[in-house]
């Protein structure tokens, strides 16, 4: 299906973005500069960059216009429900170490549906409080078949446009179905390291894997928050 004009405008931005033309703290193209360019409406221009706003790419800054987050926003394990945005629910995280391959766990390795001993490209991020402390420990692996043909998963740059776009534009492969399995454990010692808990340390783990439409898994997140940490709020009709 194609792409609305204002769609397209984003698309584009985001590509820019990603390839370092507008690096973090950088300023876009002016509204003006953009309904010229695209030969749109300003109005146009205005809801491509709410689509980015709503994704945590950029942010509105009075008398600037719109610059690039410096600070990336990701949402923790299993907060990836179809129309929510990421900036909602959002944190700020800081990257622990660079993307490497290895053998998941078992529970991971299961989810992925790969065979023992194969590898998986491993992610890992903490997710922040406001005040800069830890919120939770992310580990994201992608199976092969997503990791190889998207080679900027491997690198320590920020993904502007966020991990699910970029795998869409480089598989075509995109997320229909999420599946979450909560469990309570003790964290372990690289857990209670980066939460900066004290051992022995109570912990909610909520392991996220995306589907796409043929099934096949994309990702597997597992996400761990100090128990003092974790609410999970559901409203239903009854």
């Amino acid at each position: 299906m194609a792409l609305l004009k204002y769609e397209e405008i984003a698309e584009s931005l985001r590509v820019r973005i990603g390839s370092g033309e507008f690096p973090p703290g950088g300023v876009l193209p002016s509204g003006r500069d953009l309904a010229e360019q695209w030969s749109v409406s300003r109005a146009t221009v205005v809801k491509a960059m709410d689509v980015l706003r709503h994704d945590g790419v950029v942010a509105a800054r009075q008398g600037t216009g719109f610059v690039v987050n410096e600070s990336p926003i990701a949402r923790p394990a299993g907060a990836r429900r179809a129309g929510s945005a990421r900036v909602t629910g959002g944190m700020p995280f800081l990257r622990v170490g660079g993307p490497d391959w290895r053998e998941p766990p078992t529970q991971v390795t299961a989810a992925l549906r790969l065979d023992p001993g194969v590898a998986a490209l491993r992610r890992v991020r903490v997710l922040q409080m406001p005040d800069g402390t830890p919120h939770s420990y992310v580990e994201a692996w992608f199976p092969p078949d997503v990791a190889e043909p998207s080679p900027r998963l491997v690198g320590t740059a920020p993904i502007a446009e966020g991990t699910t776009r970029y795998v869409r534009r480089q598989t075509g492969r995109f997320p229909v179905e999420g599946v979450d399995s909560t469990t309570i454990r003790m964290a372990t010692a690289t857990e209670t390291e980066h939460l900066g808990l004290t051992a022995p340390a109570p912990v909610a783990v909520v392991l996220h894997t995306a589907y796409d439409g043929e099934g096949r898994p994309l990702v597997c997140e597992e996400g761990v928050t100090p128990a003092a940490l974790y609410e999970r709020i559901d409203t239903y009709a009854m």
